[in-house]
């Protein structure tokens, strides 16, 4: 199994991390264009919950299915049930940090098929792909956690 790993830091409190990460559009807002995601079945942060979506590439529909495990206070495991890849376990780490702020990390376990389709999933899934995709994760966490601030901001002002 291949290994990706990433950790950064988020100027706001580790509440609201963790709410952007549970809501159903922090899916979309992750997704790193031009991949369109379509959200088929996406419930609650729980666990055993599995989420059903397509990501479309142009033309090109990949279906996936995950279910949520090991959820807490600390963050939770997407791991796959039905999709492109042979393995997939993507664990979402939040931590606290001591001024306040939070530290996100994401560590990805996953293995490609063999044969056509796993030379396919390695253009899509692999490591050069995986390190532009969480570049873009880490600015769309950063701008999703701020909105999300501002709204509940707004709202108590109101």
């Amino acid at each position: 199994m291949a290994r990706f790993h990433q950790s950064f830091r988020v100027g706001a409190p580790i509440e609201a991390v963790r709410a952007f990460h549970a809501s159903p559009a922090a899916l979309r807002a992750l997704t790193p264009p031009p991949v369109i995601v379509q959200l088929h079945r996406f419930g609650e942060m729980r666990e055993g919950m599995e989420a059903e979506f397509t990501l479309w590439l142009g033309p090109l529909p990949i279906r996936w299915t995950a279910r949520h495990e090991n959820v807490g206070p600390e963050g939770f495991d997407d791991v796959l049930v039905e999709g492109p890849m042979a393995a997939w376990r993507h664990q979402h780490r939040f931590w606290e940090e001591p001024d306040g702020a939070s530290r996100v990390e994401d560590t990805i376990d996953y293995a490609h098929p063999p044969g056509w389709a796993g030379l396919w999933t390695r253009l899509m899934f692999g490591a050069l792909a995986l390190r532009g995709t969480f570049f873009y994760r880490q600015l769309a966490t950063r701008r999703g956690v701020r909105r999300l601030q501002e709204d509940l901001q707004n709202r108590q002002v109101r």
